[in-house]
């Protein structure tokens, strides 16, 4: 019986997705994961204005990326007030359209940031980065690996800049950056 048991325990193991290696996963999968946990809790702390608080809540990603299918998973069933997700894939600058109130420029992108700025100019689109630098070039939050833990840079400059509030709370767990 004690056999029986220990071998159920081990197939229950080894069908958990908490067990499986890593080297099955995407490279990066579970930092991407934690990258779109993060974005939905940005939504919790940065106020939009009232005309962004109707229809629903677009977070676009600029470029194809596995990003991507990772924020549709985690947010479909997630809502920002009465609001809910809807992701979108831009493939370059110029197909970026309509109310967006998020902007995930992956790393391989920012080159692009210069030109995302011109286009959103006047817009209340955080834009949101992942190279070390950007935040002072001109995104309002870019992710940093610091001490081997996901972190965030944050510019309220340019969170002012476009017409977005910042909570104190969101603040405080930011690296600020001028």
């Amino acid at each position: 019986m004690r056999k029986v048991i220990v071998i159920l325990i081990a197939l229950f193991c080894l069908s958990a997705d908490w067990v499986r290696m890593p080297v099955l996963q995407e490279p990066n999968s579970s930092n991407a994961k934690i990258k779109a946990t993060f974005l939905y809790n940005f939504t919790k702390y940065i106020d939009w204005p009232e005309k962004y608080k109707e229809g629903n809540f677009v977070i676009g990603v600029l470029g194809t990326t596995p990003f991507y299918n990772d924020l549709n998973t985690l947010l479909s069933t997630k809502t920002v007030g009465n609001q809910k997700f809807e992701i979108k894939s831009f493939s370059n600058v110029e197909s970026i359209s309509g109310n967006c109130h998020i902007l995930f420029i992956p790393a391989e992108n920012s080159s692009m940031l210069s030109e995302v700025l011109k286009k959103l100019k006047g817009k209340s689109t955080l834009i949101v980065t992942e190279k070390n630098g950007l935040a002072r070039q001109g995104s309002a939050i870019n992710f940093i690996i610091e001490n081997n833990k996901q972190r965030f840079e944050l510019n309220k400059n340019n969170i002012a800049k476009y017409n977005l509030k910042v909570s104190l709370t969101l603040e405080s767990l930011a690296i600020k950056v001028d």
